[in-house]
């Protein structure tokens, strides 16, 4: 079970209610003729800068389309943090999927480049009411910039943008702490961890973890190839649809809502077009016949490939199919390139998801969620992960039709 953004355990479901009773008067960001002149404008009270900073490297903070103005991606390529949830393909997924409406901010300098940018969408919750968020159904994006002065007028616009409309809030997932202090009333507090490797430079150099764990791994993988077991990219339709069935069982398994099939239809004709998802699938090949054991959905942009989400054969495991899917997907990952490995999000409750990660030498790393107005939880745990109430549900919800667990998720993804 990977990363699943803001759904997650039908018993641990994490939203938050903000305060709406006080809205601040929207102010505008700047006198966009003072900064690109050179005269000092008045900023509010939103920024925490200098108004000199802002003066000599920013133009102005505009919305545009990330779909069809080129110097979006341009930036993301030049940028050692972006990340796939950046890029316009992944915001064209999730804005068709879920039908939310985008709202994109660059931070632009005098000459028209882009020195920041924040994808956003509108979205409505029943837990969460109205909110511009960057992103729904992803695990981290926020704002890239180049500097500090291009982040806290990004996050500023955004800010403008939610007290010009009362009862709604802003939701900004960052990878790390960062926004502290930036802007006026942005509060942020800790989320779940993450787990990344750091890849080396050459495939021949990577070790997973101590010699004995590397060696463990290592003896896994070659049995289950002397065992039949082969793993290859999907090459049509047909076998992601084929996948989504072991994905619904896994994530009936592991309670959590999945994903509906319209989503992963969208991802496979929009991004791996481009290159930026592959799906890999381990099938076990016997008797000259072949079975599809597990299969995993992986993410990549720039300098890193994102561990995204995973279907497997539940009484096929012992065969270690996602062990031989990883070890590929990590060599391939270094071979071409890349420089960071995510395995995905882990809860804090599931510890033998996050030995599957620790064990591929992944560090944790913590991320954060930053909202204006301050956020108040509503929902942090319903039920502890021990407690006879959520195994009561666990068992009531391994037990639905898997179609039915389809309609749910998407109904939770789509309203919570």
């Amino acid at each position: 079970m990977t990363s699943q953004g803001d759904a997650q355990s039908l018993l641990g479901i994490k939203g938050v209610a903000t305060s709406t009773g006080q809205t601040a008067s929207s102010q505008p960001l700047a006198d966009e003729a003072a900064l690109s002149t050179g005269k000092q404008a008045d900023l509010g009270d939103c920024v925490n800068l200098s108004h000199t900073d802002l003066r000599t490297r920013i133009a102005r903070v505009v919305e545009v389309d990330p779909q069809t103005d080129t110097r979006w991606v341009g930036f993301l390529a030049a940028h050692s943090d972006s990340l796939i949830y950046h890029h316009p393909a992944w915001l064209q997924v999730i804005g068709e999927a879920y039908s939310h409406q985008p709202l994109c901010l660059a931070c632009e300098d005098s000459d028209g480049g882009f020195r920041g940018v924040l994808p956003l969408f509108h979205t409505r919750g029943l837990l969460t009411g109205r909110r511009l968020s960057s992103l729904p159904h992803t695990p981290v994006a926020g704002p890239l910039a180049l500097d500090d002065q291009a982040m806290a007028a990004l996050v500023c616009a955004a800010v403008e943008r939610v007290r010009g409309r009362p009862g709604t809030s802003l939701q900004l997932k960052m990878p790390r702490a960062g926004l502290d202090g930036l802007v006026e009333g942005l509060r942020g507090a800790p989320w779940e961890g993450t787990y990344v490797l750091e890849l080396p430079k050459q495939p021949d150099q990577l070790r997973f973890g101590d010699s004995r764990n590397h060696g463990r791994i290592k003896w896994a993988v070659n049995k289950a190839t002397k065992l039949g077991v082969q793993v290859r990219p999907a090459e049509t339709e047909g076998e992601l649809r084929t996948w989504y069935e072991l994905y619904l069982d896994t994530m009936s398994w592991h309670v959590v809502p999945p994903r509906p099939y319209r989503f992963f239809k969208l991802a496979w004709e929009r991004l791996r077009p481009q290159g930026l998802m592959r799906l890999m699938l381990a099938e076990q090949h016997e008797a000259g016949r072949s079975k599809l054991l597990a299969g995993s959905i992986f993410l990549m942009w720039g300098q890193t490939v994102v561990y995204a989400f995973n279907g497997r054969r539940r009484e096929d495991l012992s065969l270690r199919p996602n062990d031989v899917i990883q070890w590929l997907a990590i060599h391939d990952a270094c071979r071409e390139g890349f420089r960071y490995y995510d395995l995905g999000e882990v809860e804090k409750h599931q510890q033998g998801l996050a030995e599957f990660k620790a064990k591929w030498g992944a560090e944790p790393r913590q991320l954060y969620r930053y909202y204006y107005p301050e956020a108040h939880e509503l929902e942090r745990g319903i039920f502890m992960p021990s407690s006879y109430s959520r195994q009561l549900v666990n068992a009531v919800w391994r037990r639905l039709p898997l179609n039915v667990t389809a309609r749910l998720g998407d109904w939770i993804y789509r309203y919570l």
